[in-house]
């Protein structure tokens, strides 16, 4: 595996990028490849039961930047011991009334405003009849 050399730092200094070089090493030597999902993130599982914990360490090494909100939800049933069997080993048809995975919009133009909050498009209604503003009396 050829890596290039700016690589070397984001691996040295970061860990919102993929993975650090940390992790790159503990998956070489102890993980086990379970799967990958629809955006690339990769799951793996420890080769045996870790002592200390008393089951199977399991993680994942995401695609581009460390998102959680970028798990889709079978996998996170997996990574959370909700389920035994990893998506990749079962057969699933998704029910009618599942959306589609969205990731975490906070932060971003497409995130939700609730009306009258100062960063919606639109401007605050303007205040009816039923308020009275306050004034400091004398």
């Amino acid at each position: 595996m050829r890596i290039r050399p700016l690589k070397w730092i984001f691996w040295i200094f970061t860990w919102w990028n993929s993975q650090t070089l940390n992790t790159w090493v503990y998956t070489r030597l102890y993980g086990k490849f379970v799967g990958k999902d629809q955006f690339g993130n990769r799951y793996y599982r420890g080769r045996k039961i870790d002592p200390a914990l008393g089951f199977e360490r399991r993680w994942v090494i995401y695609r581009g930047e460390s998102d959680g909100s970028l798990t889709p939800p079978g996998w996170y049933g997996w990574l959370h011991h909700t389920v035994d069997v990893p998506p990749t080993e079962e057969t699933y048809t998704p029910r009618a009334w599942e959306l589609p995975h969205l990731p975490n919009l906070t932060g971003t133009p497409e995130a939700w405003r609730p009306p009258g909050s100062t960063l919606r498009a639109n401007a605050r209604p303007r205040a009816t009849g039923d308020y009275d503003a306050w004034t400091p009396e004398g």
